[in-house]
């Protein structure tokens, strides 16, 4: 069940005697999730509010944003895809990882960005936002976390 969370009250992993083994999305190469959490992955959905328009149409600034933040959660990043909508519009893009993605589609005339965080084994969501959030210092952040599963 999807839980409304504050700025800072992200909600700590699931206790559970038992790990989930996941091998994610059948990449070949991709090691199996073994995750602390009661189910085989945790995703964030966040949504961030006055964001600099001129950062949210920067199509390179945004991957490298996201990779920082999939490697400060210890993700192994598999592959990154991201598309410029042209002069003045956004950005969609997804960093494909062994533990799962991140995502993003931004909006710059409305200083709005959607991330969407997905991570399963030892990598740490938690951190892959909180590196987002100081990178893209929105203004006002929405976090919706479900534990999936």
């Amino acid at each position: 069940m999807p839980r409304d969370a504050t700025q800072n009250d992200l909600a700590p992993p699931v206790a559970s005697s038992a790990t989930s083994q996941v091998n994610p999305h059948g990449i070949p190469g991709a090691t199996p999730c073994s995750t602390p959490y009661a189910t085989p992955g945790r995703h964030i959905l966040a949504d961030f509010r006055g964001v600099d328009a001129g950062l949210l149409a920067d199509v390179a600034a945004l991957e490298r944003e996201l990779v920082t933040a999939a490697q400060a959660a210890g993700a192994q990043v598999l592959s990154a895809h991201f598309h410029h909508f042209g002069a003045g519009a956004g950005v969609t893009g997804v960093v494909m990882l062994s533990e799962s993605h991140i995502s993003v589609h931004s909006w710059p005339e409305h200083q709005f960005a959607a991330l969407d965080i997905f991570m399963c084994g030892a990598a740490r969501p938690e951190q892959a936002l909180e590196r987002l959030r100081a990178a893209l210092a929105p203004l006002t952040v929405r976090v919706t976390i479900v534990d999936r599963g």
